[in-house]
């Protein structure tokens, strides 16, 4: 694998004081949905304090970018975003960071069963599962000043998809509206004006997308989709060829190095480097996969959580896994999909794992690969995002 490192994201990146700063500062927040409960909870990394609880319509995913959390919440058909209060800024040779409390934005964004968020190249869209249209607007506006101006575009029909901003076009998963399982069967580019550029790219089974530098990828049942282009995009796919059977169908981009990690069944990860001869490596992990995490302060790092309740560290440069854990008690793959279980965030120099069973979040130290603490948390903690960084406070 070449390393082909990358500009680090602000975001998810200690940032170096000058010698003549005023004050450094760094801070970290953990933001964590509660499975059953329509609400989520803020809380310090430092002092595991609840900063804050927000209701919602319905329980969350949630996403993060630019200092700001999106709960998308399916059954409640709106998507609410939270001002994480930590904003960092660039200014080359250094970076300020700004320290408020974190508020749940007035504003939301309505529609029918809101499904997949996704930033790209400063814009975002948020995929209607129950209509198949899309809305693309600025998060930043959003989140920050509270003014949310969509633009919508129409995928053809309802359906589980996704849509990806790229400029003045947009991304969109593709279904056969013919057929009442909706089956996504490829991948269309649109116009600034919502009109399909081009023929359909293939992709049947289509599900999952990343971005990692100037690349995004796309996941199909017979390989990959990898874009790139600095206009119209263009769309190559990466076949399966010659490796067992099985499919992507989640993804990680990587930060700081140019890869994408994705599932490859149940107990594998495929390690995915476009620019190589042989793009696809397969890490066979020692249970099934729950839940994973990309370092983007140590880029060659990923992290797994595995149904035996064990956070293993994976090189990957090398493929392997260098260093496992035992965090929680076993959480089985078996059974319903949406049963809750762990799920993993890294925070500076931490992983953090919720655990649901026991309403918990536990803190892993990455450089002694330790456990250091547990947070409490009420309820079934479960989806967890990180926002935070360090730098200059003036």
């Amino acid at each position: 694998m070449h390393a082909r490192f990358l500009l680090p994201l602000l975001a998810a990146t200690a940032i170096t004081a000058p010698a003549f700063a005023d004050d450094h500062a760094a801070a970290w927040r953990l933001f964590i949905a509660d499975h059953a409960k329509p609400q989520v909870t803020a809380l310090d990394l430092a002092t595991g304090d609840t900063l804050a609880s927000f209701p919602l319509a319905s329980p969350a995913t949630l996403y993060t970018t630019d200092g700001a959390v999106f709960a998308v919440q399916g059954a409640g058909n709106q998507v609410s975003v939270i001002d994480s209060g930590i904003a960092l800024e660039d200014h080359g040779d250094h970076g300020d960071i700004t320290i408020t409390d974190p508020k749940l934005i007035e504003a939301t964004l309505t529609g029918e069963k809101p499904a997949h968020f996704v930033e790209h190249g400063g814009k975002s869209a948020l995929f209607f599962d129950g209509s198949g249209l899309i809305s693309l607007f600025d998060a930043h506006a959003w989140a920050h000043d509270g003014t949310l101006v969509t633009e919508e575009r129409n995928s053809g029909t309802a359906h589980h998809g996704v849509a990806v901003p790229w400029g003045d076009y947009t991304l969109t998963s593709f279904a056969n509206a013919d057929d009442e399982k909706k089956p996504r069967i490829g991948l269309n580019v649109l116009d600034k004006d919502g009109n399909q550029v081009g023929e359909t790219h293939a992709c049947p089974d289509l599900h999952g997308e990343a971005t990692s530098g100037n690349l995004v990828i796309v996941g199909c049942g017979d390989g990959v989709l990898i874009v790139s282009g600095s206009g119209e995009p263009q769309i190559e796919k990466l076949a399966y060829t010659g490796l067992p059977e099985g499919k992507s169908t989640t993804f990680l981009g990587g930060v700081g190095m140019q890869y994408f990690l994705g599932n490859y069944g149940a107990d594998r990860v495929a390690i995915i480097d476009p620019a190589e001869a042989e793009p696809f490596r397969l890490v066979d992990l020692p249970t099934r996969r729950v839940h994973f995490a990309v370092d983007p302060i140590r880029p060659k790092f990923a992290y797994i959580f595995t149904e035996d309740g064990k956070l293993n560290q994976l090189d990957v440069v090398s493929g392997a896994i260098v260093q496992s854990l035992a965090v929680t008690e076993p959480y089985s793959m078996d059974g319903d999909w949406a049963l809750p279980r762990p799920r993993i965030a890294v925070a500076g120099d931490v992983v953090a794992v919720t655990d649901p069973n026991e309403s918990e979040v536990h803190l892993i130290d990455i450089a002694s690969f330790t456990e250091t603490r547990t947070l409490p948390i009420e309820g079934a903690p479960y989806n967890i995002v990180a926002v935070g960084g360090a730098g200059t406070v003036h």
